[in-house]
């Protein structure tokens, strides 16, 4: 039976009875029609000056009923709203004056210079909103405006660059300064406990084997940085979209990434070893550390820039090409690299159409074919030998 016949044609599997465990990184970019449409109320009622009902077909463009991320309430001239971004909640209130939005990042027993300077210097980062602290020492993010000139593309934007930063905030700064504890996570649903054991061992296992195969090679693999970047991406990518962390994990990789496409001035061996140096942090962290970062999470605003097909066909003809000589002399495990980065490279950083990332998921269920029968999915598409 073929790869395809195993996946759509047969009739007895029930793909829709997968385990609910979510991959990869969200993307706002995947919009149906009734939300377009609800945009362009949005503008329509904003250019009559009806500002509250431009705020509800606003409200009613963000909201993806699959995330169930968004919630308001209009009452005696007024929105109350709330607005879901990964570990936090953004709260805000909406009347034909003015509109607000808050996010409580954490709670601080005691004031430390420390994340004070630091949240200082962001503020100067933020186009739309501002880091402060509230009469209860709770580390707070908040944007306000008057309506009038509280557009929707303004409001967007605006509550966009808040609750990425809200979001992102929390757990690195919870991380780094003991004197701050978290603050309402009531919405958060933790993993199933095989699950997080699941991810945890795949994290370990992946990264032990790949530095592994480069330390211990029979041919020298310090010899082609270039295929050793290959590996390192392709693992960073892989265990951001298989395991999906949040918080310490996430920035890790999220920073590899930047690392090594943003640092002009290094060359490619030394990127690797910036790479591996942050791999091996990962390792060093213990099981609690990772267990109290693995929950569900429901978003609104994702990262990722939508592309076109053409463009992510342009990537996979620019790279693909390039495994043929690691594949011909030997270097079977960069070789089979290279088809990782790509997946991994468009997952991480774009949204892909819906097809394609289907499509790339199917990938890492052949190539990862252990690690989503551990999960719990059917049928299972590759069987080692």
């Amino acid at each position: 039976m073929g790869l395809f016949d195993r996946i759509f044609g047969n009739k007895s599997t029930d793909l829709a009875s997968a385990p609910p465990v979510c991959f990869g990184r969200y993307s706002d970019a995947y919009k149906d029609q009734r939300q377009y449409d609800a945009w362009d109320r949005a503008l329509d009622l904003f250019e009559k000056k009806a500002y509250l009902d431009s705020y509800v077909a606003f409200f009613e463009y963000l909201r993806d009923e699959g995330e169930n991320n968004v919630h308001w309430e209009v009452k005696d001239e007024q929105i109350t709203f709330a607005i879901l971004q990964g570990s936090k909640k953004i709260e805000g209130v909406a009347t034909p004056e003015k509109i607000k939005a808050e996010a409580k990042i954490a709670h601080a027993q005691q004031l430390n210079m420390g994340f004070m300077h630091q949240l200082v210097n962001r503020n100067f980062s933020l186009e739309y909103s501002r880091f402060a602290l509230d009469p209860d020492d709770n580390i707070t993010i908040v944007f306000d405006s008057f309506t009038l000139d509280g557009s929707p593309y303004k409001l967007y934007f605006a509550l966009r660059e808040l609750a990425i930063n809200a979001d992102k905030q929390d757990d690195l700064l919870l991380d780094e300064f003991a004197e701050l504890e978290a603050i309402q996570t009531s919405h958060l649903v933790d993993l199933p406990q095989l699950e997080k054991e699941v991810k945890y061992k795949f994290i370990r296992t992946k990264i032990e084997s790949i530095l592994g195969t480069i330390d211990n090679s029979q041919r020298r693999m310090d010899q082609y940085p270039g295929g050793v970047a290959y590996l390192l991406l392709d693992l960073c990518y892989r265990l951001d979209f298989l395991t999906k962390p949040e918080g310490f994990m996430m920035e890790m990789l999220e920073r590899m990434n930047r690392q090594y496409f943003g640092q002009e001035n290094n060359n490619t061996a030394q990127k690797n070893q910036v790479l591996r140096k942050d791999l091996e942090a990962l390792l060093d962290r213990s099981r609690e550390d990772f267990y109290k970062e693995m929950y569900q999470v429901h978003t609104t605003f994702g990262i990722t820039k939508p592309i076109e097909f053409e463009r992510v066909q342009s990537l996979i003809k620019g790279e693909l090409p390039n495994m043929n000589w690691y594949q011909d002399n030997g270097y079977e495990a960069i070789a089979i690299a290279i088809p990782g980065y790509i997946v991994g490279n468009c997952l991480f950083n774009y949204a892909v159409p819906k097809p394609i990332r289907d499509f790339f998921k199917i990938y890492y269920r052949v190539t990862e074919s252990n690690y989503f029968q551990q999960l719990g999915f059917k049928p299972v598409l590759y069987q080692p030998k």
